[in-house]
């Protein structure tokens, strides 16, 4: 019954998604449509989900076209969406609008990427449609303001489904090959969709990643695409971007001139200065009679060296007096002090002869031991001892017979 109503054949919904689920190896995109008071399941098969300009989300107002028809498998009807469009926005505003805010989040715009353009470029490197106005364009503008540079042009086309895998593929050669100093990557103007290529996100990554400077030139000043927000410089036509890339001949000539000039004059003065001093230099008596002031410094130099010598003997001559004069005062010094360490010497002699033992013995004198210990008093003997008598000129063994004490009287001079 609903494949045979033709009121179900061709129907135009507006609701918000929900249970949104991209089926990833088919490209499948299963998904449901609602309002406040009822849905419906929906589904997009891959052919018509590959001509979708934006991307899907859940929440989204959007209005879809297409048919209803029953799922058998589930029992259940569901709309075959053929078509969808964002509600209340164009479909490539949306899109574009979406695009941006992600490429944005990544940092992709960020002036932190952009790379200068070079001052005096050797090769440029246009990459654009080789039959169109843009191309002749940037042609004139290059030839007029800087004949100096080699042009490099990758001829691609600017619209359509394979615009920007030839874009893409220019760039990356270009970096590959390293073939020019600064790329220009534009067209002239056109529709939104004629312009929708520099729209690409794979073409604003090869943008993105290019080491060489890219200079962005696509339709009028009005048109904007994710092309000239990645880029490092956007044109607002190619013409300008043409005049971006190049420096202009004729203020460079007239700002050589001027550096011409100011050089000349700097030079004249420099060479005007060392003139007059090169005058002054000529005008001595140096130059005039260079004989004359040669002998006269001849013969200051043997003055200086004559004076040189008589100065060098006087000191040679002083030295040596102070020389011999604190050798004299070391002699005397040494004769005094060795005199009398000399005094010293013999007084310490006396002073020990005095306590020699041996020369009280050759005075008559003689010392007593008992078992290698001396003897000092008569007590300390005993009768029958036996003891040792220490003279000058050997000793004695001796046994005691008879001890007198010093308390009996005896005198040691009579023995009595």
């Amino acid at each position: 019954m609903f494949d045979s109503d033709l009121s179900f054949a061709s129907v135009i919904l507006s609701g918000e998604i929900s249970n949104l689920s991209p089926h990833y190896k088919s490209g499948h995109i299963y998904f449901s449509l609602k309002d406040e008071y009822s849905g419906i399941k929906a589904v997009m098969f891959a052919r018509e989900a590959s001509r979708l300009r934006f991307k899907l989300e859940n929440g989204m107002k959007v209005i879809a076209v297409g048919r209803v028809s029953v799922f058998e498998r589930d029992g259940v009807y569901q709309l075959y969406v053929k078509e969808l469009q964002p509600d209340g926005a164009g479909e490539l505003a949306f899109a574009f609008e979406q695009l941006k805010k992600r490429l944005e989040e990544k940092g992709w715009f960020h002036p932190s990427h952009k790379k200068p353009l070079p001052a005096f470029p050797k090769r440029i490197g246009v990459i654009t449609s080789p039959n169109g106005a843009a191309l002749q364009d940037i042609l004139n503008i290059i030839g007029r303001r800087y004949p100096l540079c080699e042009v490099i042009i990758a001829g691609v086309t600017v619209q359509g489904n394979s615009a920007a895998g030839e874009i893409v593929n220019a760039i990356e050669r270009f970096n590959r090959e390293r073939l020019a100093d600064v790329l220009i990557v534009g067209r002239g103007g056109g529709s939104a969709e004629d312009l929708w290529c520099f729209n690409d996100e794979a073409l604003a990554f090869a943008v993105y990643k290019s080491y060489i400077p890219v200079i962005s030139a696509v339709g009028h000043e009005t048109d904007f695409t994710i092309c000239d927000f990645v880029s490092d410089v956007r044109a607002p036509t190619p013409s300008a971007a043409a005049e971006l890339a190049t420096p202009d001949i004729i203020s460079l000539t007239h700002s050589l001139e001027g550096l011409t000039f100011n050089l000349y004059s700097a030079f004249s003065g420099i060479i005007k200065e060392n003139r007059a001093y090169l005058n002054i230099l000529t005008a001595k008596r140096s130059f005039s009679d260079a004989k004359g002031a040669f002998d006269s410094e001849k013969h200051r130099i043997e003055r200086l060296k004559n004076a040189l010598y008589e100065q060098s003997a006087l000191v040679i001559k002083r030295n040596s007096e102070r020389k011999k004069t604190a050798q004299d005062s070391l002699n005397r010094y040494v004769d005094s002090y060795l005199n009398a360490q000399r005094l010293c010497f013999t007084k310490n002699v006396t002073s020990l002869k005095r306590l020699d033992p041996l020369a009280v013995l050759l005075r008559g004198y003689a010392a007593v031991e008992r078992n290698e210990t001396v003897i000092q008093r008569a007590k300390e003997i005993n009768i029958d001892d036996c003891i040792t008598v220490l003279m000058s000129d050997g000793r004695l063994k001796c046994r005691v017979e008879e001890i007198y004490k010093k308390e009996e009287s005896y005198d040691i001079r009579t023995g009595n």
